[in-house]
């Protein structure tokens, strides 16, 4: 999977680029900041996912000269190549809507010219991104964590993505529900309808996360092994909020409570019955206070280091180490299940790293897997891998080729 040729138009310090993409060395763009070069890296993001590492307001991304145009726009397209197919073309376009009386922006997505839903483009592209606030799923809060999970899941698997989508309409709707309850203004029994729902699409989630987590430990561990010469063991430990159980020999068997069991793993059709039994279980609680108390929005992911919480007891190295080591994991997960590497963008990552986890992270880049990397500091690289890799200078919104 790879970026053959990347085109924006008023995409955020962008008035218009074309840029072409080699896919067998590493990219590395540099210059000054506040120059274009993490823009380039979230357009790419953008591309992959429709949404954005760094805002939740689409307003953001489009150029701030559009402001006087009659209908503000940025386009984003990109032409593919890879395994999967010879060609294809990826086109994203942001503009204001007036159609329904008051502006907003609308999305268009289009897959070799032809309209399409975003969940009818997923797996197009896939990305890993590794940004220096990465150190968040560590010392972060459990939103960090959950957000890692789902940037990953929803890549990868369309039945995921569904899931959280549909999960993420129902729970506002749930919510308001349960404070007119509180309020007189309904009755609780209007709250079996959507609890069916939530639980239906919760499930799949936390089936999804479980087999996830499952998997990535074993990659993250041997990663980690080797970063710190064997001296430690990282270990995962999901720890979903409804506490589901599973069958062993006829009689139900709780999971520990410091989290979910990933070698037991159950079916959405095993977690949906329990999920229900705790929301009515919940239900006067959260009629009190108005919110939702269990579910996927408030589970958490432990990251322990020789069966230590490293978020409440690791060293700032620790923490790096660790979230190298999960990166690397999402990496090669995401080779598995794909058939193919993802692009591996890294934001600014290499100067936050000490000398050698800098170059176990660059030894470890391979043309596996199209790498871009953004730096304000060539000389944080080694000649031996700037002299492999493909360099470009970005300046004003516009990318050139370093001359050889």
């Amino acid at each position: 999977m790879q970026i053959d040729h990347l085109s924006l138009t008023n995409f955020r310090n962008y008035a218009r680029l074309e840029l072409s993409l080699p896919a067998d060395r590493p990219i590395v763009l540099h210059g000054a900041n506040a120059q274009g070069k993490t823009s380039a890296l979230e357009a790419i993001y953008y591309l992959a996912t429709s949404t954005s590492p760094y805002t939740t307001s689409d307003r953001q991304l489009i150029h701030w000269r559009t402001e006087s145009d009659p209908i503000p726009f940025a386009r984003l397209s990109a032409e593919l190549g890879g395994k999967s197919s010879a060609y294809d073309k990826l086109d994203i376009t942001l503009m204001l809507d007036m159609s329904s009386g008051s502006p907003r922006f609308k999305k268009s997505v289009k897959h070799n010219s032809i309209e399409k839903r975003v969940m009818d483009v997923v797996g197009l592209l896939n990305v890993v991104l590794f940004l220096p606030r990465d150190l968040s799923l560590i010392e972060g809060a459990p939103a960090d964590r959950r957000r890692f999970m789902n940037a990953t899941l929803r890549q990868v698997q369309v039945e995921y993505f569904m899931a959280l989508n549909e999960y993420e309409k129902i729970l506002p709707q749930r919510n308001a529900l349960l404070k007119r309850v509180a309020e007189k203004r309904a009755g609780a029994v209007e709250l079996a309808y959507w609890d069916e729902q939530l639980a239906g699409a919760g499930a799949v989630i936390i089936a999804g996360r479980q087999q996830f987590l499952r998997e990535l430990e074993v990659k993250a561990c041997d990663t980690h092994h080797a970063l710190t010469g064997g001296a430690e063991t990282l270990s995962l430990r999901y720890m979903p909020s409804i506490a589901p159980r599973a069958d062993s020999d006829g009689g139900q068997m709780s999971f520990d409570l410091h989290g979910l069991d990933l070698n037991r793993q159950l079916t959405p059709e095993e977690i949906q019955p329990q999920f229900l039994e705790q929301l009515l279980q919940r239900r006067a609680e959260a009629i009190r206070r108005g919110v939702t108390l269990a579910g996927p929005h408030r589970d958490e992911l432990r990251l322990f280091i020789n069966d230590r919480d490293c978020g409440l007891y690791g060293s700032r190295g620790q923490a790096r180490t660790a979230v190298m080591a999960l990166k690397f994991a999402e990496l090669e997960w995401m080779r598995e299940q794909l058939g193919e590497y993802p692009l591996f963008l890294l934001d600014e990552v290499v100067a936050e790293l000490d000398g050698g986890r800098r170059r176990y992270l660059l030894d470890r880049l391979h043309s596996g897997a199209q790498t871009l990397l953004t730096t304000t500091e060539l000389e944080t690289f080694s000649d031996a891998f700037l002299e492999k890799a493909q360099l470009y200078h970005v300046r004003k919104g516009r990318i050139q080729a370093d001359a050889r």
